[in-house]
């Protein structure tokens, strides 16, 4: 049991195979963006001229503090006599001493092991204390069968639907609204369950935003394909604009009902 945020917790840790592959894959991309990165600036410190030798060890250890993944090995340090100004120079001065760095850029070991150990696990928490209630296998289904949910609010948030426009300084009507938007949520997932296991019955696909054929499209992305077609009226004849094949198609997997309003029925 843990105490989080004045909430009495029971926290898990779940590794699950699937997202450990996913994890690796991640981490690789995230190692070799990192080492590119390293190398960039390695270069450029390499670059600069200090006038001491000590001069380019602080600079050296700040970029090592600043790498992640990655650490310097084999520093050096070359020092050069340089003249400064134009022409050729007499033959009495003195050259400048020039410092530059030199180093090589090697993964730590620690930290990527580190890394490399929590691919594919990360922490449930809940505040149902009661194992008899909720088991610790029941944790994950649980929280996997929330995320649908989850999903359906960020749509009815989305800034297509300017839900985020309508402001309300009641509290009945913030109630009211919240109702709404429950009930729209409950139509939206009843569509989008109905095209889908249509889909699947025939065996049929649709495309999606990629022009890609698709089984399980999202119904967010049908609206969008509806968005363009309109309803005209003209001498008492009413006529759909705009209603091309794709359309179409997706309407015979909504039945009757649907087609009906496009004028196909």
């Amino acid at each position: 049991m843990i105490i989080y945020g004045g909430v009495r917790q029971r926290w898990l840790v779940i590794e699950s195979e699937a997202r450990k592959e996913s994890d690796f894959k991640q981490l690789e991309k995230r190692l070799t963006k990192k080492y590119t990165q390293a190398q960039y600036q390695l270069r450029k410190l390499c670059q600069q001229e200090f006038a001491c030798a000590e001069d380019p060890f602080n600079p050296a250890k700040l970029l090592e503090s600043q790498l992640p993944f990655h650490q310097l090995t084999n520093i050096e340090v070359i020092e050069y006599g340089q003249h400064r100004g134009r022409g050729r120079p007499r033959n009495d001065s003195q050259p400048t001493l020039i410092s530059h760095i030199q180093a090589e850029i090697v993964p730590k070991e620690t930290p990527i092991t580190i890394a490399t150990e929590q691919a594919g696990r990360f922490i449930l928490a809940t505040n149902v204390l009661d194992a008899d209630k909720l088991s610790n296998e029941d944790v994950l289904p649980e929280y996997k069968a929330q995320q649908s949910t989850e999903r359906g609010f960020w749509f009815l948030k989305h800034p297509l639907f300017f839900t985020s426009t309508v402001f309300l300084n009641s509290r009945k009507r913030v109630a009211a609204l919240a109702m709404v938007m429950g009930l729209c949520l409950l139509v939206y997932s009843l569509g989008h369950r109905a095209l889908r296991q249509s889909l699947k019955r025939g065996s049929q696909t649709i495309q999606n935003q990629l022009a890609k054929p698709t089984a399980t499209p999202t119904l967010r992305w049908v609206f969008q394909c509806f968005m363009s077609i309109h309803l005209l009226t003209l001498a008492s004849l009413k006529q759909i604009s705009n209603l091309s094949e794709q359309p179409c198609w997706i309407l015979q997997f909504f039945g009757a009902v649907c087609r009906k309003y496009y004028l196909l029925c």
